[in-house]
C-alpha cells in the first residue's frame, strides 16, 4: 500500500490552531522577539523610563523604549498596556508550544520576524500573498494535518496586483523589513540594466526574501512594484496559483502573525507545473513534487472535487506538465487511493 504522506492531528488540535489563527487576525501588529518583560532604565541625566527587555531572533538582549518618564500619566499607561500585550503573547505561546509537539509547523524565530513585519505593514491585508515553502506548511496547518518538513532558506511573497496599502508610494520594502531586526540589503541583480527584486541577510547568511509578480506571457522578468518602492521578479503561471486565496497565520515559538496563502488544491497543481519547467534543479522539482503528492493526498479524502476543480481552471498549455508530474508521484500515492482517483480522472 505504501506509505502515507499525511496524518490527520486530532480534532482537539485542529480546533486549537483555528483559535491561534483567529487570534492572529485580531491581535493588532505581532510582536518581535520574546514576550520579554517590562523594566526600569534609567538614562544619564538621571531620568528613568520603561523598556520591554527581550531577545531577539539570533538571542540576543535587546530593549525597546516604552515610555517615560516613569511616574507620568502616559508612560504608567503604556507600560500597563505593554504588560498586558506581553501576558496574552506568552499565552499565545503556551498555545502554539502544544501544537508544535503534535506536529504542527512553525518558522523559524528568522523566518518570523521577517515575516511578522510584513503583516505589521499590512501587506497580507493589502493582498499580499505568502507563497513557498512557508505558504505550504500554513496550508498543512489549516488542513490539520501533519507532514514532512521542508527546511528552507527563503520567504517568498506574491503580489496578485496592486495592493492598497495606506501609505503608498512612500513605502518602501526593504525599510518594511528592516523593522524586523535583520539587517537587509539589496540582491544585486545579474544583468546591470535588471532591478533587484530581492533582498537577503546582510553577511554570508543565505536567509532571502523574493517578491513575485505574475508574468503576462511565458518569459520571466522584472516589473516595478510602485506601492512597496521595489521591483520584482515576474513568473509565468504565478496568476493561476494567485486566482485563490485564503488567510491563514504563522506560528512560532516567538508568537503568531495573520498572513494569506493560495488554496491548497491550486497551491499542489502550480507545484506540479513549475516541477516540470524548472531546468537543471533537479532537488528544487523533487521538493515540488513530495509537497503536491502530500497536499494530494490530503484533499482527496478530506475534501473530495478541490482537485478536479483546480484541474479544470488550469492553464490548458500545461496540463501535459500536470500529468507528467502524475507519474512521477503515482507510486507515492498508492497509499492514498481515493486521491489518486480523483487526480488521475481529473487530468485524463
Amino acid at each position: 500500500m505504501g506509505t502515507l504522506l499525511y496524518r490527520k492531528h486530532p480534532a482537539a488540535m485542529a480546533a486549537a490552531y483555528a483559535d491561534l489563527e483567529n487570534q492572529a487576525l485580531n491581535q493588532g501588529p505581532a510582536i518581535l522577539g520574546t514576550a520579554g518583560s517590562i523594566s526600569i532604565r534609567e538614562n544619564a541625566t538621571g531620568t528613568r523610563f520603561f523598556v520591554r527587555q527581550y531577545r531577539d531572533h539570533e538571542g540576543r538582549k535587546r530593549d525597546q523604549y516604552i515610555g517615560g518618564p516613569v511616574g507620568s500619566p502616559a508612560a504608567e499607561k503604556s507600560a500597563e498596556e505593554w504588560r498586558l500585550r506581553l501576558q496574552e503573547a506568552r499565552d499565545t505561546l503556551e498555545h502554539v508550544r502544544l501544537l508544535a509537539r503534535e506536529g504542527y509547523c512553525l518558522l523559524p524565530p528568522k523566518h518570523f520576524a521577517a515575516v511578522a513585519a510584513l503583516s505589521n505593514h499590512g501587506i497580507f491585508q493589502a493582498g499580499g500573498v505568502l507563497v513557498g515553502t512557508h505558504a505550504f506548511e500554513v496550508i498543512a496547518n489549516r488542513l490539520g494535518i501533519r507532514v514532512s518538513a521542508f527546511p528552507t532558506e527563503d520567504v517568498d511573497l506574491a503580489r496578485p496586483g496592486k495592493l492598497a496599502l495606506e501609505n503608498a508610494p512612500d513605502t518602501n520594502l526593504l525599510e518594511m523589513l528592516r523593522t524586523s531586526g535583520i539587517d537587509f540589503v539589496t540582491v544585486p541583480p545579474l544583468g546591470r540594466k535588471q532591478p533587484s527584486t530581492s533582498y537577503k541577510e546582510r553577511g554570508r547568511s543565505r536567509f532571502t526574501i523574493d517578491l513575485l509578480v505574475p508574468a503576462a506571457g511565458d518569459e520571466i522578468g522584472a516589473k516595478p512594484v510602485p506601492e512597496m518602492g521595489a521591483s520584482a521578479t515576474a513568473l509565468p503561471y504565478l496568476k493561476y496559483l494567485l486566482g485563490e486565496f485564503q488567510t491563514g497565520a504563522v506560528l512560532s515559538t516567538h508568537g503568531v502573525a495573520s498572513v494569506r496563502v493560495p488554496v491548497a488544491e491550486r497551491f499542489a497543481l502550480h507545484k506540479m507545473i513549475v516541477a516540470q519547467l524548472r531546468s537543471g534543479r533537479p532537488e528544487k522539482s523533487a521538493k515540488d513534487l513530495r509537497q503536491a503528492a502530500a497536499l494530494i493526498a490530503a484533499l482527496g479524502e478530506i475534501q473530495p472535487g478541490a482537485l478536479s476543480s483546480a484541474f479544470a481552471a488550469t492553464p490548458k498549455s500545461r496540463r501535459n506538465d500536470v500529468r507528467k508530474s502524475l507519474r512521477s508521484i503515482g507510486k507515492d500515492l498508492e497509499a492514498h487511493p481515493q486521491s489518486w482517483e480523483e487526480i488521475s480522472s481529473a487530468a485524463g
